[in-house]
């Protein structure tokens, strides 16, 4: 494991003791499902992980049209001859390391087939192209991802998927935990980084508006590196915050005036 002190290893800033539950899962070879909405820091706390335990990381954003073969890899005309080129869950499974599918439910049903035989006690990956079985070494992990507050009927997580994972909720980080992550992330000073963050809690505790998800960490960081670079507070919000959040002209609107009052 790498030192915690290392300036190398991606930041994350721990809310509880998810640090703890992801190590105790790899130490016991158990795949991992992490769930909450968009942009609070999933992908960062897995990134973070795998610096931290030393293990070589392959990240799939999940989508509509991913399948079974862009995880586990297909024949390639290369040079004049066809080889097999190993997708990113055979990589990691040879190597050991951790395979990472970021909005698991986005991907195609028979992706769900080729997870389960290593997310129980078999620990295997078949490849029927190929014909090999890989049993999967003790420092392989699988980490899944996906936002619940996002599903609808066509795109759920079945219980027989979702009761193969061990399991950590996520949510956005409390003011005091995530000014510091925008100040560190962005290089902006405490008082405008509280302030975005202030901002922030009163867009999530809306409700009867047309927003899908509240806004993110990720786009307060964006919006205080533009405020850090020099453009002006509320032209910074427009672009990093209003604009990504809604395409309707009354909601961002509304979240201009709300703006204005966070900001006297």
């Amino acid at each position: 494991m790498k030192d915690l002190t290392n300036p190398d290893l991606p930041f994350y800033h721990e809310q509880s003791d998810e640090c703890a539950v992801f190590q105790t899962a790899h130490e016991n070879c158990l795949p991992l499902l992490l769930k909450g909405p968009t942009g609070c820091g999933k992908t960062r706390f897995v990134e973070h992980m795998a610096a931290r335990l030393d293990l070589p990381l392959h990240t799939v954003a999940c989508h509509d049209d991913l399948s079974a073969a862009d995880l586990i890899g297909r024949y390639l005309l290369k040079g004049g001859e066809t080889v097999w080129v190993d997708g990113p869950l055979t990589r990691a499974v040879r190597e050991g390391g951790i395979c990472y599918l970021d909005e698991v439910v986005e991907a195609r049903k028979d992706v769900t087939v080729v997870l389960h035989p290593l997310t129980d006690d078999r620990r295997r990956l078949v490849i029927d192209r190929t014909g090999e079985e890989l049993q999967a070494p003790g420092t392989f992990m699988l980490v899944a991802s996906y936002n619940p507050g996002y599903q609808n009927v066509l795109k759920k997580l079945k219980p027989s998927t979702r009761q193969r994972f061990v399991s950590i909720g996520f949510d956005f980080p409390t003011p005091e935990a995530e000014t510091p992550v925008v100040m560190r992330e962005s290089g902006l000073d405490e008082g405008r980084a509280a302030a975005l963050v202030r901002l922030a809690g009163k867009i999530r505790a809306l409700s009867g508006m047309d927003l899908e998800e509240g806004v993110s960490t990720r786009l307060l960081i964006y919006a205080a590196t533009m405020i850090a670079g020099g453009m002006a507070v509320e032209r910074a919000i427009e672009a990093a915050i209003i604009e990504p959040l809604s395409d309707e002209p009354d909601v961002q609107q509304a979240l201009r005036d709300l703006a204005a009052v966070v900001y006297g």
